[in-house]
C-alpha cells in the first residue's frame, strides 16, 4: 500500500545500520533546521549517510545534512539524526517517522527531539529555547496521523495514550540544567502544521488563541510514533523568528538557519547536561 511502511522495510533499514556500527545507542537525537552542528560533539562517531539506507526517506531541505552519527555524548551512546524529512517534501507521515521505528528496533529507550520553530508567544525572541511541555498535532487532527493504516503490533497498541507525550522526569532534568547554566528556558506548547509555507498573521493569531506558543512543520508525528513504541521523549524548540501577529515582518528559511547559530550553544549545553544526569 502506497505511503505505508512495512515491518520488513523497517527491518531492512535497521539491519543496514547494524552492519555499519558495533555501537548500541540508547538515545536517539533528531536535530532540526540549522541545529545539525550539535552532532559535532559526538565522540568516536560512526557516520552513515541516510541516502544509503534502504527505504530511508531522503531529506531535501537546506540545513538538513542527511546523516546518522552514532557515538558517545557525555558517556551515553547516542544516535544523532542530522537532518529530518517532512510531510511537505512529498512523503507520507509513515515515511517521515520511519527513523523512529528504526530507533525502536535498535532498542533505544529515549528520544531527544529538537526543531526550529516560529514564535507565537509574544515574549519569545529569536535565539531563545523553549522546552516543549505538550504539542498540538493540528495536521494529525485533520487526518494525517502517522499511525494511520495497519497497526504495527510489535511496537504498540492500536490506540496509544498521549496524555504524557513529553517525559516529566526528563523535563525536570532540563529545568535543573538550564537553571545551573543560567540559560533562559521558556516552556510551552508546540504546534505542528504541514508547511512548507510560513504562517499568515491570521494563522498565528488563531494558533495563539488555541493555546500554542511556537509553531513548526515537524516533531509531533515523530513524538506520536515514539510514544506508540514506549520511548521516553524530551523536546526543545529553538525560536528562529519573532511572532508576526500583525504582518509587519517577512519570515525566511535563511533567518531560521541563522538563528541556529545562536540556539546551538544553548541547546548543546542543556542536552549534554541532561545526558550527564541520566542513570
Amino acid at each position: 500500500m502506497e505511503g505505508f511502511v512495512t515491518l520488513e522495510q523497517i527491518d531492512a533499514a535497521t539491519d543496514f545500520v547494524r552492519k555499519h556500527t558495533k555501537q548500541q545507542p540508547r538515545i536517539g537525537l533528531i536535530l532540526g533546521s540549522g541545529l545539525g552542528a550539535l552532532a559535532d560533539a559526538v565522540e568516536g562517531a560512526d557516520i552513515i549517510a541516510t541516502a544509503d539506507i534502504p527505504y530511508w526517506p531522503k531529506s531535501t531541505v537546506p540545513g538538513h545534512q542527511g546523516r546518522l552519527v552514532i557515538g558517545k555524548l557525555e558517556g551515553q551512546t547516542v544516535m544523532v539524526l542530522q537532518g529530518r524529512t517532512h510531510y511537505y517534501e512529498g512523503y507520507s507521515m509513515a515515511q517521515v517517522t520511519m527513523p523512529i521505528r528504526v530507533m525502536q528496533r535498535l532498542g533505544m529507550e529515549m528520544l531527544f527531539v529538537t526543531n526550529a520553530a516560529g514564535a507565537i508567544h509574544p515574549d519569545y525572541a529569536p535565539g531563545d529555547v523553549m522546552l516543549i511541555t505538550d504539542n498540538i498535532n493540528l495536521v494529525g487532527m485533520a487526518g494525517l496521523n502517522p499511525l494511520y493504516g495497519p497497526n504495527l503490533d510489535v511496537f504498540g497498541d492500536r490506540f496509544p495514550d498521549m496524555s504524557q507525550m513529553y517525559d516529566r522526569e526528563l523535563m525536570d532534568l532540563a529545568r535543573q540544567v538550564s537553571k545551573e547554566q543560567k540559560t533562559t528556558l521558556h516552556e510551552g506548547v508546540y504546534i505542528c502544521l504541514s508547511g512548507p509555507s510560513f504562517e499568515s498573521p491570521a494563522d498565528l493569531r488563531f494558533l495563539r488563541a488555541i493555546g500554542a506558543d511556537a509553531v513548526g512543520m515537524s516533531t509531533a508525528p515523530e513524538v506520536i510514533v515514539a510514544r506508540h513504541g514506549k520511548m521516553r521523549v524530551l523536546g526543545f524548540s529553538g525560536i528562529s523568528n519573532k511572532a508576526n501577529l500583525d504582518g509587519s515582518t517577512v519570515t525566511t528559511h535563511e533567518e531560521v538557519l541563522e538563528a541556529g547559530n545562536v540556539i546551538v550553544p544553548k541547546l548543546k549545553g542543556i542536552i549534554l547536561g541532561v545526558l550527564q544526569r541520566l542513570k
